[in-house]
């Protein structure tokens, strides 16, 4: 049988854009995978294309076989105590079995036995006809189409006026080709199998577009019907075509980088044509954020920005076609966009006769969380907070500072500009704040409370910001945690996660000296009776805090073993984790160590088996055997020095130290009885291991460690 090339494609109305590509490669990955499942794929050098434009579906398989080979297939029947009776002759059971698989009575002497005694089995064995192109095909497009990741399902008439179909657009023409041969047997929503699609709806230069083999779908469709299928081919042609635009532009601009914006414009145009437009400089004097946000989220434009990142009066438009005078459609993009920049304008001209100061007490409108009250309730919260961090920081100028920024933090929420572009909370408050004629440590703070937003975000960039940004997630975290609105498996819509990793962030990154368990504990009185479970509260939440940890670390390349062996101890200050884990590292790779975990292992379990709770305390006078003397002599050597070393914030080094106590703990557990029929030699044994346990597990739970 000889292999050819394969198309299927789906001609629709308007795909939704920003789904076009994930749409386009689960149609090409199902189909392919259910032909390969079929048999029907000539090899394993087989490969796929997948094609996605506003209007097709499509997708392009080489080495595709007209039919399926034949398959062998051994059935399982039945036992061979129940087909055959004692005289080897079929059972009735067993004709019925046979006739039910469409054999007569002599396909009985061709039966296999397999397997023995009461194990032993009749097996029916026949061979099963490979399945046709076209049946497979059907089966593989059903497949594809129910597995669609459809966000939204639409329901509509076919052209008989009765029938209706559900899917995620009308369809309205389906090509499958085997080469040159169209597979008129392949049915779907209602269209049967054809040669014909269509092309650009203005720009084609034939319609309907036939295709004339599997091979030439690409080509036709951009000759003939002036379209790029591939979505990969347009969104590189509208990426070449943004960056020579802005060069034709000249000054050193470039267009936005914003891959999710450039995903949706490639989704929304079969064959681009980029084209510069401009708008009034006096618009320049609106902050650029909200222009910039105002032509991508509202119209699809690209904004320029020159070197230093500011941004100019002409703006890159993706066009869907390429008149010759393509000044009717920079001019009709520009009369849009102007409308728009000017109620930015209005906006902000608005804004700025209110001071922030004064939109405080419109604060107390505005509902937070029914059990947390309002967002001005809320901001009290967040000053209180804020002080006490500064407090803790031992800078008293900075709570005040901070105070300011948290009682202003919000306020933007109130205004017009915010009103339009949620995406514009904070940035637009800083801008508000300079106005105000606050201080820039203050205006930054507004804008940056709201950092880290998302993974691999940058921090705020003051002191006050951090104290102000801490404040915030911490008053989000212990008031959640507080009421019981925990993150579940799936759902976090309080970003609880995000806004643990913030704190964990600026905590470990700005170095701070201040402790989770105190920290969390004195942002408790500010929500007064808003809180019930104080007591659950804290421990929760601190697990929730060092699962993230955990987690950002192990993503950073430390192993499980070492995250947990520094985290058993939940240390208070997060900013020595990293310090902590590279130490455990450094002392996982000395020799020493495998049987100092061990030994660690075994003395935390000697002592979790003690009847009574046992104090670091050693009598010298009852040290009789020599190993124990050994080690309770070295052990007061090392143990102050790894002490020393330990406060001293040098972890590797402490633990370096340690690792000298190998010899004398592996010869006192070979020469030492611990659980002496002596009560007095016992505890005192009891009392050395913990010495000796409590001197080991200060950087870390080394038991952890242990293989």
């Amino acid at each position: 049988m000889n292999a050819s090339n394969l198309l299927v494609e789906l001609f629709v109305e308007e795909l939704p854009p920003k789904v076009l590509q994930k749409l386009g490669d689960a149609f090409a990955s199902v189909l392919f995978d259910q032909l390969k499942a079929q048999g029907l794929l000539a090899s394993t050098e087989s490969r796929l294309t997948a094609y996605a434009s506003p209007r097709r579906l499509a997708v392009y398989i080489t080495e595709v076989l007209p039919q399926g080979e034949d398959k062998a297939i051994s059935q399982k029947l039945m036992p061979v105590s129940v087909g055959l009776d004692a005289e080897g002759k079929p059972t009735p059971a067993l004709l019925k079995k046979l006739a039910a698989l469409g054999a007569d009575e002599t396909a009985a002497a061709d039966l296999k036995r397999q397997g023995e005694g009461k194990a032993e089995a009749l097996f029916f064995e026949s061979t099963a006809k490979g399945v046709t192109l076209t049946d497979g095909a059907q089966k593989a497009l059903d497949e594809a189409l129910a597995k669609l990741p459809i966000p939204k399902v639409m329901r509509y008439q076919l052209q008989d006026g009765w029938s209706s179909v559900h899917f995620v657009r009308p369809a309205h023409g389906l090509v499958v080709m085997h080469g040159t041969e169209v597979l008129i047997g392949v049915k779907a929503l209602g269209l049967t199998a054809g040669s014909a699609t269509h092309g650009h709806r203005f720009e084609a230069a034939v319609d309907p577009v036939v295709i004339q083999s599997a091979d030439s779908y690409a080509e036709q469709l951009r000759e003939e019907g002036a379209v790029i299928a591939s979505f990969t081919e347009r969104r590189a042609d509208i990426a070449r075509q943004l960056k020579a635009a802005a060069e034709r532009v000249g000054g050193g601009v470039s267009a936005i980088e914003d891959e999710a914006l450039l995903d949706e414009v490639t989704a929304l145009v079969e064959r681009p044509n980029v084209l510069v437009c401009e708008f009034e400089k006096e618009f320049l004097d609106v902050p650029q954020e909200c222009l910039i946000l105002t032509m991508k989220a509202n119209q699809k434009y690209f904004p320029l920005l020159d070197a230093n990142g500011k941004l100019s009066n002409q703006f890159l438009v993706v066009s869907n076609i390429s008149p010759q005078d393509a000044s009717a459609v920079t001019g009709g993009n520009e009369r849009v966009v102007r409308p728009r920049l000017a109620d930015a304008k209005f906006f902000f001209d608005q804004d700025r006769k209110k001071t922030l100061a004064s939109r405080v007490e419109q604060l107390d409108k505005v509902v937070y969380h029914n059990k947390l009250g309002t967002q001005g309730e809320r901001i009290a919260r967040v000053r209180t907070i804020a002080k006490s961090i500064a407090q803790q920081l031992g800078q008293p100028d900075l709570g005040r500072q901070a105070d300011q920024a948290a009682m202003l933090a919000k306020t933007d929420l109130v205004t017009d500009m915010v009103g339009e572009f949620p995406e514009l909370q904070g940035i637009m408050g800083r801008y508000y704040a300079l106005n105000d004629g606050l201080d820039v440590a203050v205006a930054d703070a507004i804008e940056d409370h709201y950092k880290p937003r998302f993974a691999g975000d940058e921090l705020p960039r003051g002191d006050v910001g951090v104290v102000v940004a801490l404040a915030d997630k911490l008053e989000t975290l212990v008031g959640m945690f507080g009421i019981g609105n925990l993150p579940t498996g799936d759902r976090d819509p309080f970003a609880l996660r995000r806004h643990a990793l913030g704190v964990i962030r600026m905590l470990v990154e700005k170095d701070l000296e201040l402790d989770l368990q105190t920290l969390l504990v004195s942002t408790l009185p500010a929500f007064g009776d808003k809180i019930q479970d104080i007591q659950d509260t804290t421990p929760q939440l601190v697990e929730f805090i060092y699962d993230r940890l955990a987690n950002l670390f192990r993503d950073q390349g430390f192993s499980a073993q070492e995250v947990e062996a520094v985290l058993a101890l939940q240390p208070q200050r997060l900013s020595d984790v990293q310090k902590r884990l590279d130490a455990v590292r450094a002392f996982a790779a000395l020799p020493e160590a495998p049987a100092l975990a061990a030994a660690n292992k075994r003395v935390g379990n000697i002592l979790k088996k003690a009847e009574t709770a046992v104090q670091p305390q050693v009598n010298e006078a009852l040290l009789v055997e020599q190993a124990e003397k050994d080690l309770y002599a070295v052990l007061q050597q090392v143990g102050p020095k790894a002490q020393q070393q330990f406060a001293a914030g040098d972890y590797t080094a402490s633990l370096q130290t340690l690792a000298s106590l190998r010899a004398p703990v592996d010869a006192f557990f070979e020469h030492v009885m611990v659980n002496a029929e002596d009560e007095a030699l016992k505890c005192n044994r009891l009392g050395l291991l913990v010495k000796l346990y409590v001197a080991m597990n200060r950087v870390a739970d080394l038991a952890k460690l242990a293989v």
